[in-house]
C-alpha cells in the first residue's frame, strides 16, 4: 500500500442529530444519512457549507445504519433494531422488508445494496452482540457475520455467506460480477462472486488493511470504492484473535460493557475493482472521530460517524 496522504477537513457541519453512521450522495449532490434517534435526514447546499439545509425525510422508529438509494425515489435502510426497511422519500412511509433471517430475529443489519436485476443483498454484522455492544464482537472475534440475499419479489431472505468477522460495508463491482464486503473484525475486504465459475464463493479481496473498514460507497461504475476506516489497527487485538475461544469470549463480554473511546486517527481508502488502493487518506489528532462512512458530494469528501453530531467536509485527493 502506498504511503498515506493527508486527509484535510475543510469544515464540520452540525446536522441536529447524533451519529450519522452512513452517508450517501444522490445525483444532485445532496447527502442522506440516518441518526441515532431514528430520523433519516437529507443535507442540501453542501457546495456552500454556510448555507446547508437539513430536512427530515422519515423516522424509522429504530436506529438506521446503512443506506441505499433506489431509482424510484425509495431508500433501503438497514436498521439495527427493526431489520431491513424501505422508505418512500416522497411521503416518508416506512415498510419492513425483512425482520428475520433463517428463523432468527434480524439484529444488527448493517449495510445494503440493490442490484440491477432487482435483487437486494445486505450484511448482518453479528448474531451475538447488538449495536450498543459492537465492541464485544470485535474483541471476541465471533465470526457470526453474514451476507444475506433478498430475491426479487421475495419476502424471505436467504443466507449466502457465513463466518464473516463483523460484516459491515457492502458495494458491487462496476459490472456487478461480485460484491465487496468490509469485514471490520478482520481488517480486510472480501469478494463474493455473483457470476462466473466462482459464483457464490467468497475470497479475500484486500487484506491487511491499516484499520478497521466500515461502510463502503461508490458514486457509479466509473468511481472508486470509498472505504471508511473506523479506527486504526490494534496489534494486541490481532494477538488476542489468535488465542483460545474461551479467552476471547471472556474478553468480549468485558469489552461490551466498557465505554468506547475512539482515537483521533481517522482514515479512508479509495479502492478499484482490481483490489488496488488508489488513495489512502489519514488524519491524526482529528477532533472528528470514528469515521464510519465516506462519500463524494458537491466537491467534498463527506465523512459520517457513529458518534459525532454532524458530518465533516474534507478536501478530495488529487487524481493519480
Amino acid at each position: 500500500m502506498d504511503r498515506p496522504e493527508a486527509l484535510f477537513a475543510r469544515r464540520y457541519v452540525a446536522i441536529g442529530g447524533r451519529g450519522p453512521e452512513d452517508v450517501v450522495a444522490d445525483a444532485r449532490g445532496r447527502v442522506l444519512t440516518g441518526v441515532e434517534d431514528g430520523r433519516i435526514l437529507r443535507l442540501d447546499g453542501l457546495i456552500d457549507p454556510e448555507a446547508v439545509r437539513v430536512e427530515t425525510l422519515a423516522d424509522t422508529g429504530g436506529r438506521p445504519l446503512g443506506l441505499e438509494l433506489l431509482p424510484d425515489n425509495g431508500l433501503l435502510v438497514c436498521d439495527a433494531e427493526r431489520g431491513l426497511l424501505r422508505v418512500d422519500l416522497g411521503d416518508g412511509s416506512v415498510r419492513v422488508l425483512a425482520d428475520t433471517v433463517a428463523g432468527e430475529p434480524l439484529r444488527f443489519c448493517s449495510n445494503v445494496v440493490a442490484l440491477s436485476d432487482g435483487s437486494v443483498y445486505f450484511t448482518v454484522a453479528s448474531r451475538r452482540y447488538p449495536l450498543h455492544q459492537w465492541l464485544g464482537d470485535i474483541v471476541e472475534h465471533t465470526g457470526t457475520g453474514r451476507l444475506v440475499r433478498l430475491a426479487p419479489g421475495s419476502d424471505t431472505p436467504e443466507v449466502v455467506l457465513e463466518g464473516l468477522q463483523f460484516a459491515n460495508g457492502l458495494a458491487p463491482s462496476a459490472d456487478e460480477s461480485f460484491l465487496v464486503i468490509a469485514e471490520s473484525g478482520a481488517c480486510r475486504l472480501t469478494r463474493y462472486w455473483l457470476t462466473g465459475p466462482e459464483a457464490s464463493r467468497g475470497e479475500p479481496f484486500v487484506e491487511d488493511l491499516p484499520g478497521m473498514p466500515d461502510n463502503i460507497w461508490r458514486a457509479g461504475p466509473e468511481g472508486p470504492l470509498w472505504v471508511a476506516l473506523a479506527g486504526p489497527r490494534v496489534p494486541p487485538l490481532d494477538v488476542l484473535h489468535r488465542g483460545p475461544a474461551a479467552v476471547r469470549h471472556t474478553a468480549g463480554r468485558i469489552a461490551a460493557q466498557v465505554p468506547f473511546r475512539p482515537t483521533g486517527m481517522i482514515g479512508a481508502l479509495a479502492v478499484d475493482d482490481e483490489g488496488h488502493v488508489d488513495h489512502h487518506l489519514i488524519a491524526r489528532g482529528s477532533p472528528f472521530r470514528m469515521v464510519t462512512s465516506v462519500c463524494e458530494a458537491a466537491g467534498h469528501l463527506v465523512l459520517g460517524s457513529l458518534r459525532e453530531p454532524g458530518v465533516a467536509l474534507c478536501e478530495p485527493p488529487a487524481p493519480k
